[in-house]
């Protein structure tokens, strides 16, 4: 019902497909008549500071092997890799899910944790954007539930659109009620209208 790839911040039901439902349903325990709204993840530019800190470490610790003339110094940049292949397995196994009864977040690279909070429980929501995120349109939407609990969903792409789906905004075209009640409410102002008028 949904898709998205690594690149993507998120997507909607529209953008769906069997695969993205199939592999969300492998660790989502969301009930048969529970309809998945939008999914996503961090953006994979998150990636970026961790590989840039790998390479300083793989420079620093190259120079620092010439220098000293002590090759076992070299030793310490192969830690420079890791940095940006964890940081790159940490963002493409979390996953966000939004369905018509709760907000969903998994995380874990060699293990996993699922956060669940029910949408009848939401209280507050907050939207942050950095500066960077502001020109490239992607922050972070926090959510504050009921009794205690919070859940966030950490630099996905157009934050704001995924907090009005949360608060059941995206729907705001819908008006409540059926043709026929609000032809009876119409009647019944205009009813109040006439006796006042009287």
């Amino acid at each position: 019902m949904t898709g998205g790839d690594s690149s993507n911040g998120g997507s909607t039901v529209a953008e769906s497909s069997e695969e993205t439902v199939a592999a969300i349903d492998d660790w989502l325990a969301r009930g048969d008549d529970e309809t998945v709204r939008w999914e996503g993840r961090p953006r994979i530019q998150t990636v970026i500071p961790a590989a840039v800190v790998g390479l300083a470490v793989v420079v620093v610790a190259a120079v620092a092997a010439a220098a000293n003339d002590a090759p076992e110094l070299a030793v310490v940049g192969l830690v420079g890799p890791l940095l940006p292949a964890w940081s790159y397995l940490r963002v493409t196994n979390t996953r966000y899910v939004v369905t018509d009864r709760a907000l969903y977040r998994k995380t874990g690279v060699l293990s996993r944790t699922v956060q669940r909070v029910s949408l009848d429980r939401v209280q507050n929501s907050a939207l942050s954007q950095g500066v960077t995120g502001s020109w490239f349109g992607y922050g972070t939407v926090s959510v504050e539930a009921a009794g205690g609990g919070a859940i966030r969903f950490e630099d996905v792409d157009d934050p704001g659109a995924l907090r009005d789906r949360i608060e059941g905004h995206d729907d705001r075209d819908e008006l409540p009620g059926t043709v026929g009640q609000w032809a009876a409410v119409r009647d019944e102002v205009r009813a109040l209208r006439a006796a006042v008028e009287r």
